[in-house]
């Protein structure tokens, strides 16, 4: 436990010194509250732009403060994970390409306490800035749209949170399986690539790890077929525990590639 928390306190001091903890949940804030200002002023920001032709009238969306808080998810789920996937896909690999794992390797230590350790410290990192991107988010839908109900708020973050978490355990298990350029390609293909096809062809499916974060936002309208809701949760859960399992093998089987 001791040897957990040290290393624990390690990971977090590095994200500390290199920002992590202060730049990825800024860009989630300004992601979070994109939308909500974008399509306030859409009409305001078209008319001093100006150059519109004679007679051009647009009808701008009658939008609920729902629709607002799915748009900022979608904005998560496609540059967040981007930049949560980049920052962390290095975490194992680039320490034993760099030659900085050796400090470590050289003693007895937990491969365990070392997968959950970075595990643990990027998951919160996500999850912090999911935190801080929805609550820009809510705070200019609730101050220019009105008021969500925030129980289903709730339960579409604690949902968001999980699923990344099944991210944060992908990136770390792909950092410690392959070298730093094959496990982001690999990373990159699972996740964000992954949900696009489950946007165009998914309709075929009701249940998969892609689904999590969408029937997350379906809470919020009621929407969502919750038999499917809880499978998807459990699916994803059970995920996790693999992936984990898998990232600790892959950790002490890979100290081969370690660069002295």
């Amino acid at each position: 436990m001791q040897q957990f928390k040290a290393l624990l306190l390690k990971e977090w001091r590095e994200s500390v010194r290199s920002f992590k903890i202060l730049w990825i949940p800024l860009v989630f804030v300004l992601l979070g509250i994109s939308d909500p200002l974008m399509n306030y002023f859409m009409e305001d920001i078209l008319q001093a732009v100006g150059n519109m032709p004679d007679g051009f009238m647009m009808t701008m969306p009658e939008l609920q403060p729902a629709d607002l808080l799915m748009a900022s998810t979608g904005q998560f789920q496609s540059i967040g994970l981007l930049v949560l996937i980049t920052a962390f896909i290095g975490s194992v690999s680039r320490e034993r390409q760099n030659g900085t794992a050796t400090l470590l390797y050289v003693r007895p230590m937990s491969f365990t306490a070392l997968f959950f350790s970075k595990w643990i410290v990027a998951s919160m990192i996500a999850i912090l800035s999911a935190l801080a991107g929805y609550a820009g988010s809510m705070y200019y839908t609730v101050l220019l749209y009105g008021n969500v109900d925030l129980s289903k708020f709730l339960a579409m973050l604690g949902t968001y949170c999980v699923w990344l978490m099944l991210v944060m355990a992908l990136t770390v298990a792909m950092s410690a399986a392959f070298q730093t350029s094959v496990a982001a390609a690999i990373t990159i293909i699972l996740i964000p690539v992954g949900l696009l096809i489950d946007t165009l062809i998914g309709s075929f499916w009701s249940v998969t790890p892609w689904k999590l974060a969408q029937y997350g936002t379906g809470l919020l309208t009621d929407s969502v077929l919750m038999e499917n809701y809880w499978y998807t949760l459990l699916v994803v859960l059970i995920l996790i525990f693999v992936i984990v399992l898998l990232g600790i093998k892959m950790s002490k089987n890979n100290i081969r590639y370690l660069k002295v």
